[in-house]
């Protein structure tokens, strides 16, 4: 026999999921926000399994009977096949992308951390061991760099295939250092240590040579975009780590499933980046533009990043901040 304190304790979730069923309507899933979506599913698996505690009291059929549709609505809504519509990818670039990069902002900030310490520690390694700089960058780049010649002036002569190449290996490393969180995040922290690490040392290497300028102003144009994507690439697989290490109250393989969501649209979110990053790295970069019109170029591709991430993003943080103060949402964790 069921007894009351139980069935008291599990209506309101119950009415919880009715309640967010409703609220999707007709056109579904795109009616929710993303922390409702993932309200939804807990909910789902959790009256899933309230309904088979209900079906060991044969006195309760009325209520299972209802937990029974409920949960049929909740599955249609949730597993539903639906093709893919141009509006769907606007609308993930628009909005869910902004939404999710602000939400886990804490693991690309912490990815960024780790670039920029090993890069700090490469600069200083390279400029107190001049053996340690020669052995990373090899003989060749440190000759060019001794030259006071930039590496990159091949670049120039076949832009086109240059910039494909440049796309295809900023992708390989940024889906590489996302997809190692697996490892538990070393893979992930090896991967931005390591470009951290030769950050700082070619930096170091043009500072001696009095190269810095001619670094920095390739650098910076496709830099300001590329960067970010690296550790928000970074980010992603810190959140796949987190849900590997840490599940909190929900079962490993839940946790694991939930956060690689978040970080697969992390990843999705800087393809475009990276598309762009790399057009500006083989044509603008390596070009003899002046050197204020290179600066210039990166600023403006910094604002409109900024611009980009944080005006939707905030705006869904305070909806969802406001929602959360004047609905009170029994939790289920």
């Amino acid at each position: 026999m069921i007894s009351t304190s139980w069935l008291e304790k599990r209506r309101p979730y119950w009415a919880r999921l009715d309640e967010l069923l409703t609220r999707s309507g007709r056109a579904g899933a795109r009616n929710l926000t993303h922390s409702e979506l993932q309200e939804l599913a807990l909910l789902y698996r959790q009256t899933a399994s309230d309904l088979a505690t209900i079906r060991e009291d044969s006195s309760s059929g009325n209520l299972a009977h209802y937990l029974n549709q409920l949960l049929g609505r909740a599955h249609n809504l949730i597993y539903m096949g639906r093709r893919s519509r141009p509006r769907g990818v606007i609308r993930f670039y628009r909005e869910t992308f902004p939404e999710i990069f602000f939400e886990t902002l804490p693991y690309t900030a912490t990815a960024c951390a780790v670039f920029w310490v090993v890069a700090i520690l490469g600069i200083v390694l390279a400029i107190a061991n001049p053996a340690f700089q020669a052995n990373l960058l090899g003989p060749n780049m440190m000759e060019t760099i001794e030259k006071r010649q930039m590496w990159t002036h091949s670049i120039v002569t076949i832009k086109p295939i240059a910039s494909s190449a440049i796309m295809t290996n900023n992708l390989s490393v940024s889906f590489s250092t996302f997809a190692l969180g697996i490892t538990g995040g070393l893979g992930t922290i090896w991967m931005l240590a390591l470009n951290g690490l030769l950050f700082g040392v070619v930096n170091a290497a043009c500072w001696q040579a009095g190269m810095s300028q001619q670094l920095w102003s390739f650098v910076a144009p496709h830099g300001v975009l590329e960067l970010p994507a690296i550790y928000i690439a970074g980010g992603g697989g810190l959140l796949i780590a987190k849900g590997l290490l840490f599940p909190g109250t929900l079962p490993r393989r839940l946790s694991l499933v939930r956060e690689a969501g978040r970080a697969v649209r992390l990843v999705l979110g800087i393809i475009p980046l990276l598309i762009v990053a790399g057009t500006i790295e083989g044509f603008v970069s390596p070009s003899d533009l002046p050197i204020a019109v290179k600066y210039g170029v990166a600023a403006g591709m910094f604002c409109l990043l900024v611009l980009y991430v944080k005006r939707k993003a905030h705006q869904e943080v305070t909806a969802h901040r406001q929602g959360q103060a004047a609905i009170h949402t029994p939790s289920l964790l």
